[in-house]
């Protein structure tokens, strides 16, 4: 079925050894998105833990809105039986959207935060919505996989026993705010600049891995106003342990594809926590947990 939906049949239909190769490698990609969701929200009782969205964290209100307009393309895909464009469609939302950014960047809230962190649970409202309306959407193109999903769900006592026996997912316009996804799209076209320049000294093994690092980003103009614009959060945004923003580009050591930017690699300051691996000064200061920092420190007791 996969590979019907891909296939454009307003032009010759052609299948091989690579066509097939490749669409196994799409649908791995789908499976695995889904899969972290699921093993990441099997302690999420929506009904009981989730966040209302106008509370919710501000990266995962950009993660519900990219969902409704995936729902938007995918709708119209299926009125007009374009299969081969919802099959794009929901592909480059695993990969880019979901997969390259954004489940990527909260791994840290929901693998070290408190259980019940409110953080923790707006990151599994987000993703059990993601998760819902991914296995509707899918259930037509990957009938056996989104049932096998399903099952492993979890779901209210009242909910329907099949994937196909649920409503069709409505698109949530109160979601979509343009501003938002403004913002968040010009902060994900500087972050592949400094992703690059990370890149680099990875392989000049300046750093190991990214939590390896401090950055220093420098800049000026609309990339200073992006980068302050999320300055708070900037590190884990990152995945770097340590990151501040200068203004004005003297001290850049590294140039970008920007020329509003550069950014100068360092190794991070203080030790590195065994629980989140972020080097921190705070590491040490507990004598009960000497190997971690004041946050993990914390969640632990």
């Amino acid at each position: 079925r996969l590979w019907a939906a891909s296939s454009d049949y307003k032009a010759d239909i052609r299948i091989s050894k690579d066509i097939l190769k490749q669409l196994s490698e799409v649908y791995r990609k789908i499976r695995n998105t889904i899969r972290y969701i699921l093993g990441n929200t099997s302690d999420f009782d929506y009904e009981k833990d989730a966040v209302p969205f106008a509370e919710m964290e501000e990266l995962d209100k950009w993660a519900l809105m990219h969902t409704q307009l995936l729902k938007k393309d995918v709708n119209a895909a299926y009125e007009s039986y374009d299969f081969h464009v919802l099959y794009h469609a929901i592909h480059n939302f695993c990969t880019l959207e979901m997969s390259a950014f954004y489940m990527d960047i909260i791994k840290d809230r929901l693998y070290t935060s408190k259980p019940d962190d409110k953080k923790r649970r707006s990151a599994q409202t987000a993703m059990y919505e993601i998760m819902k309306d991914l296995v509707v959407m899918l259930a037509p193109v990957l009938s056996f996989t989104m049932e096998e999903v399903y099952q492993f769900m979890n779901k209210p006592a009242d909910a329907p026993k099949s994937v196909q026996m649920l409503p069709w997912p409505k698109v949530h316009e109160e979601y979509i705010d343009k501003a938002l996804e403004e913002k968040w799209d010009n902060f994900i076209a500087v972050r592949g600049e400094i992703t690059k320049v990370l890149e680099n000294a990875r392989r000049a093994k300046t750093i190991g891995h990214s939590l390896d690092a401090k950055v220093e980003l420098h800049a000026e103009g609309e990339a200073l106003e992006i980068l302050k614009s999320v300055e708070k959060d900037l590190a884990s945004l990152l995945i770097v342990s340590q990151a501040s923003v200068v203004e004005g580009l003297e001290g850049g050591a590294e140039a970008t594809g920007r020329e509003d930017l550069k950014v100068t690699v360092k190794s991070a300051e203080g030790h590195k926590c065994e629980r989140c691996w972020i080097y921190s000064d705070t590491v040490g200061q507990d004598p009960e947990h000497p190997t971690l920092c004041a946050r993990c420190s914390a969640v632990v007791k």
